[in-house]
């Protein structure tokens, strides 16, 4: 009789802890969520601190006691760093810059990659041993050439050297996007497509039928990711957009916050300014530049997910 209880008290353990097939047990539970937590923590850390720094003033930053929480919300950080960036006027044109060629290399990726993945072609192979080399070419071995294209072009210092790229797939990251679309399409069934030929469908009312309302997870997937790479890309920005003028009508947040420090110090020295330049004006400055991809997070971040899920990418 003891060895049945003490064989049902093992049992009972064992599930609480290990779980059985239809239910997680406490201990498994216990140590994903705290690896989770660990390591949503690495990720979240720098945010917060950010976020709190930002709303220091310069007293509590020189308060040894004030780690974490400020004595109170100091705003004139944000509003000094929004005047010193130019708030509005780059706000609008960091949009316009991300969100034309986002739409260029979703509408052309889109096409390139059901073009690969829905027929058969000579050079197919080739081609997409072509395209899998060009994204692993770093984009320095060909920064000076196409610096010269477009100044040939007359293109450079307009937003058009980042559109006509986009427009005949050769985008920022494009190959990566085409490589999405290409296994998304795949996976529909070719049926549908073969009906819709059946019923007299061509190839661009298919296309635009079933195939593109199919792909909305992946859609969501490629406006995410190209948005946000096309936000933050401070570099090329300024090497073909603006064309290395410091007088340039394309100046976005992104290149603010990279030319923050001397743009701040021309303010205060012309009495624009009565804060003097310290860590968290640097703070509030940074969490303006991210505070649209921080907005539109937060707003897509079902779809994000679900589309991330779908797609069968990891992201970076």
């Amino acid at each position: 009789m003891e060895t049945i209880k003490a064989r049902l008290t093992r049992e009972k353990i064992h599930r609480f802890i290990f779980g059985t097939r239809e239910k997680q047990g406490f201990g498994k539970q216990l140590i994903v969520y705290g690896l989770l937590i660990c390591i949503g923590f690495v990720y979240l850390y720098p945010m917060l601190y950010m976020i709190s720094t930002s709303f220091m003033s310069r007293d509590d930053l020189l308060d040894t006691s004030v780690k974490w929480l400020p004595n109170h919300l100091y705003v004139q950080n944000y509003i000094d760093a929004a005047r010193s960036m130019n708030f509005v006027p780059s706000f609008l044109k960091g949009i316009l810059i991300a969100a034309l060629p986002t739409l260029c290399n979703v509408l052309i990726c889109m096409m390139v990659g059901y073009g690969f993945a829905r027929y058969d072609f000579k050079g197919k192979k080739i081609m997409m041993g072509i395209l899998l080399f060009s994204y692993i070419l770093p984009s320095q071995v060909t920064m000076i050439p196409t610096y010269v294209l477009y100044n040939n072009l007359g293109i450079l210092g307009t937003i058009l050297t980042f559109v006509l790229p986009a427009l005949f797939g050769n985008g920022l990251n494009a190959p990566i996007f085409i490589l999405i679309f290409y296994q998304f399409f795949r996976q529909i069934p070719k049926v549908l497509t073969e009906a819709a030929a059946i019923d007299g469908a061509g190839h661009f009312k298919t296309f635009f039928r079933i195939a593109v309302p199919s792909a909305i997870p992946a859609i969501v997937t490629v406006v995410l990711f190209s948005f946000v790479w096309y936000w933050n890309e401070s570099y090329l920005t300024e090497l073909y957009v603006q064309g290395l003028s410091t007088k340039s009508i394309w100046t976005n947040l992104v290149v603010q916050l990279k030319n923050f420090d001397s743009s701040f110090e021309t303010r205060a020295s012309v009495g624009d300014t009565a804060t003097s330049l310290n860590e968290s004006v640097r703070m509030a400055a940074t969490t303006i530049s991210i505070l649209p991809l921080l907005i539109m997070y937060l707003i897509l971040q079902k779809q994000f997910v679900e589309s991330i899920d779908r797609a069968g990418i990891t992201g970076e």
